[in-house]
């Protein structure tokens, strides 16, 4: 054959298209094993009932619910699967890099950075490549805050553990000296302008805490 002539394209054998389909399968099992890791990291807030501390993999899972019923009142449209899929993902790390507290200001919030970067790094590279690719998008996305997506699930992400101080009672705030101007220092900023009638409502809630001597006033 003349090096003007055409040659047809290759197709891999079928074992090999075989054999990478099994490795994505096997692959995507792993990960999923993997991730129920999530259900054993412990956050510092409570339960609404006062009965046990949370997990990170039910707030994720009420994280997402969030995203679903909060959309109506974001300020930004929102794409909502995209939305979701983004609650979800976003805390994984947190099977390597552990629970950082919210409030938190010393050597573990310094190190936080680095240990979720390490976390992603591992956790997402078990996946198949593409969806690897997608889950680390998501979570980037999310730590950059730099679309309407993200912005919106930051907001729904600082407002569910403050929900739940308040209908608990406030004993995590408590036990760490939280007082009113820090929940609000700390969450306002970020849900007022994505959510300011969900703000509002949680504000009043915080309010009504606070004169109820279960929140510090200061």
């Amino acid at each position: 054959m003349s090096e003007s002539e055409p040659t047809a394209d290759v197709e891999p054998p079928a074992d090999e298209l075989t054999t990478t389909a099994a490795d994505d399968v096997a692959a995507t099992l792993q990960f999923f094993l993997e991730i129920d890791r999530l259900k054993g990291v412990e956050r510092r807030n409570w339960l609404t009932d006062g009965s046990r501390r949370e997990n990170t993999a039910e707030h994720s899972w009420h994280l997402g619910i969030a995203a679903m019923i909060m959309a109506p009142f974001a300020t930004e449209p929102v794409d909502l699967g995209t939305a979701v899929c983004m609650a979800l993902v976003h805390d994984i790390v947190e099977i390597d890099a552990g629970d950082t507290f919210a409030y938190d200001q010393g050597e573990h919030l310094a190190s936080k950075e680095a240990r979720e970067q390490a976390a992603a790094d591992r956790l997402f590279g078990l996946l198949p490549l593409a969806m690897g690719a997608r889950f680390r998008d998501l979570w980037d996305t999310y730590e950059r805050g730099d679309t309407p997506e993200a912005r919106y699930v930051m907001a729904v992400d600082r407002m569910a553990p403050m929900l739940l101080n308040i209908a608990e009672g406030g004993s995590t705030w408590a036990e760490h000296g939280i007082t009113r101007s820090r929940v609000i220092d700390r969450n306002g900023p970020h849900i007022e302008p994505a959510l300011p009638a969900v703000w509002a409502a949680a504000l009043a809630q915080l309010d009504a805490a606070t004169a109820a001597g279960k929140i510090d006033p200061s």
